[in-house]
């Protein structure tokens, strides 16, 4: 099997495993247990991941509320803020292409009588296609917005927005800012005082640790970000989240974002370049094909790469994604977005791009991480091209 899904989940890094292992064993207290050796090790390492985290995305150490992944994440962020006695306003906004942890929490605010805008993107077939213009988002503030959520990183076509120009505009206003950078920590530059962040959700089985472990990012200062809890009970994080600390989970994924940024330099580089030649050697023996999203070369007004390093989103034509799949049992991709694989229909993503329900549905997303390798891509190609020309031919055939 060759894994080209690495956005939906990551395997877990071996060197992440082993720092993980004592929490399970020797040192396996409960870091909420302040009365014995077994409890004060576990809090001092989950103490410890606290800081590296806040260090890794330019934090403080007290601005991080460890979760159980950037879904509780976002719900925190989202309906804390919207269910705190002290919120401003009752009109939010977002974009059309945000992953549905964000969308979810958004329509349960409507639901409740307060108004959502949704933005536009750059449209299909630009080659900034999915581009969030920080100008609509100053255009959609009114004097009652709340906050404001845009992801740093999309899931499905890779584009990188503007969140710097938009934390401007947004505190400006005096209206937060939230982000979903899930698919950014760990792969691009992530600093929440440059980015002019108050709220960022990201998890860690995203960055080669293990699922089940995220953190929420909360602003102290300038502004200070409150937020009603969602969970409650025993008072953990400050009183921002309730339950028993994940030990290992923390420390795990604490050494897998360290791991990443020692990395990121040298590994942005080579999954760009594998990404070129997973998508040249398509185009070149494939036709009609078209790329989803920002082209490869595209990049942003200040000069920086608009598209993730290790995403690829192709639409093949004449072809349905789902049968695609099933063609090629030995290659692991996606057909959009993992978490809405349980709503069958085309991508929420490529349709807002203004992408037809074919196109939509003839797409397949690939996602290139830490341990592929140019022989797997090289393989990769042969098994798409295999699976799209049977397909194809049994289309003719019709």
């Amino acid at each position: 099997m060759i894994y080209l899904d690495n956005h939906a989940t990551t395997r877990v890094d071996p060197r992440v495993v082993e720092a993980m292992l004592p929490f399970f064993s020797e040192a396996f207290g409960n870091a909420g247990s302040k009365g014995h050796a077994l409890g004060e090790a576990a809090s001092d390492a989950v103490e410890r991941s606290r800081e590296s985290v806040a260090t890794g995305i330019g934090a403080e150490p007290r601005e991080i509320v460890f979760t159980s992944g950037a879904t509780e994440s976002n719900n925190l962020a989202i309906r804390g803020v919207a269910e705190h006695p002290r919120r401003r306003g009752n009109h939010w906004v977002s974009v059309q292409t945000e992953h549905q942890a964000v969308l979810g929490p958004l329509a349960r605010v409507a639901k409740h009588g307060d108004e959502v805008t949704l933005l536009e993107v750059e449209p299909f077939p630009s080659k900034h296609a999915g581009w969030l213009d920080p100008q609509k988002v100053a255009e959609a503030l009114r004097d009652d917005t709340v906050l404001v959520s845009v992801m740093l990183a999309n899931n499905e076509i890779g584009v990188l927005q503007p969140l710097a120009e938009i934390g401007e505009i947004c505190h400006a206003r005096g209206v937060l800012l939230h982000c979903d950078a899930t698919q950014a920590v760990g792969k691009v530059s992530v600093d929440v005082q440059k980015l002019g962040i108050d709220l960022l959700s990201c998890s860690s089985h995203k960055i080669y640790g293990p699922k089940g472990v995220g953190a929420l990012y909360v602003r102290r200062r300038n502004p200070t970000v409150r937020l009603e809890p969602q969970i409650i009970g025993g008072g953990q994080e400050v009183g921002r989240r309730s339950g028993t600390l994940n030990t290992p989970g923390i420390v795990g994924f604490a050494m897998a974002l360290e791991l990443c940024l020692s990395e990121l330099p040298t590994e942005a580089q080579r999954l760009a370049s594998l990404r070129h030649r997973l998508w040249a050697g398509l185009d070149d023996r494939l036709k009609n094909l078209r790329l989803c999203g920002p082209t490869l070369g595209a990049e942003d007004p200040n000069g920086q790469p608009l598209r993730l390093p290790g995403n690829l989103n192709i639409s093949f034509g004449n072809v349905d994604g789902e049968a695609l799949l099933l063609a090629m049992k030995e290659l692991a991709v996606s057909s959009g977005a993992t978490c809405a694989s349980a709503e069958p229909g085309p991508s929420h993503v490529l349709l807002a791009l203004g992408m037809g329900e074919d196109q939509a549905r003839s797409s397949l997303r690939f996602g290139l991480g830490r341990f592929n390798t140019e022989g797997e891509i090289e393989r990769a190609i042969n098994l798409v091209i295999r699976g799209v020309e049977r397909l194809r031919e049994l289309s003719s055939l019709k």
